[in-house]
């Protein structure tokens, strides 16, 4: 199996299989004793855990070169993290999060595909790097349980500024316009480093007058022919169909301030002045969305109210709603969605793709004004009101969500990691006496 593999599974996860413990003890029927090495909260860390984790661990370290830290370091650092995630996936259970079997396969399909491996083959390649098949598909579930606790209560808390918004926005403007195609015409105004205060003040008179003269109805390949010294002023100056990285850095700020057939200011660079008109652009379609705009409400379940007791509370709120016509305002009296609550459980006008798929999937089976009847998605029990569809005009805001992704994605680490930190801190932690010179590597 290639290494490429061996990396991928690596980093997506630390297996609990796949190196033998030969330091539990024998029972006197044969057997091995395990031994508990953390107690964590109403959990365990068992002694083999540590040991297949560490096995892993300095396996891999070895294959890396390098020099090994020192093994209680290692030993520590793997324990904290198999406590860290005993702490995470208990969180998740109390929120009743669960990864279907549909969605576990199609991770996995997703893993072999990246590494041309058929889905049929990958327990088959998992066997020839020691890691059995049953056991990569139950620590995968837990990463994705622990991934979607993560996109529950991480990602919202994650703040993004208007400053911070604005900034990128610039920037991603900047960088999408150098993708597009532009059909450009140009006049040049030369100027030599040598010249004369007087020499330039002419001719910048003289590029002011060519741009008042083509506002004013002139044309400009002709005034290109007279007066350019450009490459292209035979052709009246037109520069044809370019990408946007293939032109100077100036040309393209100017570019991306017109609308077709406009003529940007003038401008002044090394080479003298200029004058662009912007004669057709590439790349910048607009972009249409099909959109849905529904409301609904949301019960969360917890250690008083288990799936079944949501899904019947649901049932009657469902029906106070049809007997009394008032969706809104029972929304904002009993949902647990604080962010639709306030306005009456509406979430707005949203694309295909915006919601989880559990809940897209019932949304989009609705007519309009449907009421759905009860159902689960990974952030509890739901009830839907189809509002409507519309085709909408989205780029603005489809660039502005990009760029709050984007922002976003590049706190996440660090916001994960205080997270997490205070999850360890509320947690019910007690690490057991272990003695290290017995793990067998």
């Amino acid at each position: 199996m290639k290494k490429q593999l061996t990396a991928i599974i690596f980093t997506l996860m630390i297996f609990s299989s796949g190196v033998d413990s030969q330091t539990r003890e024998l029972s006197s029927s044969g057997d091995f004793l395990d031994s508990v090495v953390a107690i964590v909260n109403d959990g365990i860390v068992l002694r083999s855990e540590l040991e297949n984790q560490l096995g892993l661990i300095i396996s891999t370290l070895e294959q890396q070169g390098g020099q090994m830290p020192p093994m209680e370091t290692i030993r520590e650092d793997v324990l904290e993290r198999l406590i860290l995630q005993r702490v995470q996936l208990q969180r998740a259970d109390r929120y009743g999060i669960r990864i279907t079997d549909e969605i576990l396969n199609n991770a996995i399909a997703n893993v072999a595909s990246n590494n041309n491996v058929a889905f049929e083959e990958f327990p088959g390649v998992l066997a020839l790097e020691g890691i059995d098949y049953n056991d990569y598909r139950n620590e995968l579930r837990q990463q994705l349980i622990i991934e979607q606790l993560r996109q529950r209560e991480v990602i919202s808390r994650i703040a993004v500024t208007e400053s911070e918004l604005d900034s990128f926005l610039v920037f991603q403007k900047e960088q999408d316009a150098l993708n597009y195609d532009y059909n450009l015409s140009h006049i040049l105004i030369t100027t030599s480093s040598r010249a004369e205060r007087k020499e330039i003040e002419t001719k910048e008179s003289l590029i002011y007058e060519l741009e008042n003269r083509i506002n004013e109805g002139e044309d400009f390949a002709q005034l290109a022919r007279e007066n350019s010294g450009g490459q292209q002023a035979a052709s009246g100056g037109n520069l044809g169909w370019m990408k946007g990285n293939q032109l100077p850095e100036v040309f393209i700020k100017a570019a991306i301030q017109l609308q077709e057939g406009e003529l940007s200011q003038p401008f002044q660079t090394s080479s003298g002045f200029h004058l662009l008109k912007l004669n057709q652009i590439k790349g910048n379609e607009p972009i249409l969305e099909e959109q849905i705009q529904v409301r609904h409400i949301l019960i969360k379940t917890n250690e008083v109210l288990d799936d079944s007791a949501a899904e019947e509370k649901l049932k009657t709120i469902r029906q106070q709603i049809i007997d009394e016509g008032n969706f809104g305002a029972v929304a904002a009296a009993v949902s647990e969605d604080v962010g639709s609550a306030q306005d009456g459980g509406d979430m707005g006008w949203a694309p295909r793709g915006f919601f989880v798929p559990e809940f897209e999937d019932v949304a989009y089976s609705l007519d309009k004004n449907q009421i759905s009847q009860p159902f689960r998605s990974r952030y509890g029990w739901h009830i839907i009101e189809f509002l409507g569809n519309r085709v909408f005009d989205n780029t603005e805001e489809i660039q502005r969500r990009k760029a709050i992704s984007a922002i976003r994605n590049s706190k996440l680490s660090s916001e994960i990691e205080i997270w997490a930190r205070e999850l360890r801190d509320e947690a019910f932690v007690e690490i057991l006496p272990y003695n290290l010179s017995l793990i067998h590597i």
